[in-house]
């Protein structure tokens, strides 16, 4: 592949400004929260920022160059894509804890006073609390996988832009939002969240419905989503060997993530268990056990 290739590849299939303000917005502010924390005397860690850049990347890398279109006429690299939108490029920008860097990253002023009165406003914290209550988080999270791939919901999704759109973009800010909830390493308390250990069980839990699912896809001999056959496929490979890899993406990677997800919260249960006490706990830990004396 030539240069003039590689970079006609890079190109958008369909150009979406709310896909450049997005990821261009966050690359800015990661990045210039990085310079302003580093002004401070603080450094991020290489690997937390390598983490966010790779999510970054690999988001817009499968929403907004040409593997798009190859996304809308190959069930197999549909299915690809999903698990870099919902899977893979959410769980490692959770991993990389990038809020504060972001934050740092928005320049002081009026813009950043605005941010930060509607990010505190009670109808967008009213909304966050719901979306991430566990429950809910959990049913939104398998749910979306399943309603999207409804053979009659999918058929009209991909017919339609807009349909589109809200499924490819519904499906990555869910991952956000439960990756960044499944993964957050501050105590329990302060993140006001699950304990560690529920996240872990929570996991396991959203896992078994997808592994169900995907196998379904991947065993079945009949042809589920024919919008593949309405509007042909980028490559001329059988039908059912499409659906059997569309399948197996969505059968065997997430169950791998699932697994690698809950090793690292089982890693923030040990770290924070280890952690030491500060002075409030200490003080109340204090009070507690001359109560229990009394």
């Amino acid at each position: 592949m030539d240069l003039a290739e590689l970079a006609s590849a890079l190109l958008p299939y369909r150009f979406s400004w709310l896909a450049v303000l997005f990821f261009g917005l966050a690359a800015l502010s990661y990045g210039r929260g990085i310079r302003v924390l580093a002004a401070r005397g603080e450094r991020i860690a290489w690997w937390r920022q390598v983490t966010f850049w790779l999510g970054l990347l690999l988001a817009y890398s499968v929403m907004h160059t040409q593997f798009d279109y190859y996304a809308q006429f190959m069930f197999f690299l549909h299915r690809a894509q999903h698990l870099a939108l919902h899977h893979i490029a959410p769980l490692l920008i959770a991993l990389s804890n990038p809020w504060r860097i972001l934050c740092a990253g928005v320049p002081e002023g009026r813009t950043k006073s605005a941010l930060a009165r509607i990010l505190a406003s009670a109808p967008v914290r009213w909304t966050y609390r719901v979306l991430q209550f566990p429950p809910v988080a959990a049913a939104l999270f398998v749910g979306l996988i399943f309603f999207w791939l409804q053979p009659e919901v999918h058929f009209y999704a991909m017919l339609s832009e807009p349909r589109y759109l809200l499924m490819n973009w519904s499906m990555w800010l869910d991952g956000l939002l439960f990756w960044w909830m499944m993964l957050d390493p501050r105590p329990p308390r302060e993140a006001g969240t699950w304990c560690f250990g529920r996240r872990a069980l929570l996991i396991w839990v959203v896992t078994m419905p997808q592994l169900v699912l995907g196998a379904y896809i991947a065993t079945s001999k009949t042809i589920l989503y024919d919008v593949y056959e309405v509007c042909g496929r980028a490559w001329p490979i059988d039908p059912l060997n499409d659906q059997l890899l569309g399948g197996v993406l969505t059968w065997i990677p997430p169950g791998m993530m699932g697994v690698l997800a809950m090793v690292i919260v089982l890693r923030h249960l040990l770290h924070n268990d280890n952690r030491p006490d500060s002075e409030d706990e200490q003080a109340v830990r204090r009070g507690s056990l001359q109560g229990d004396t009394l």
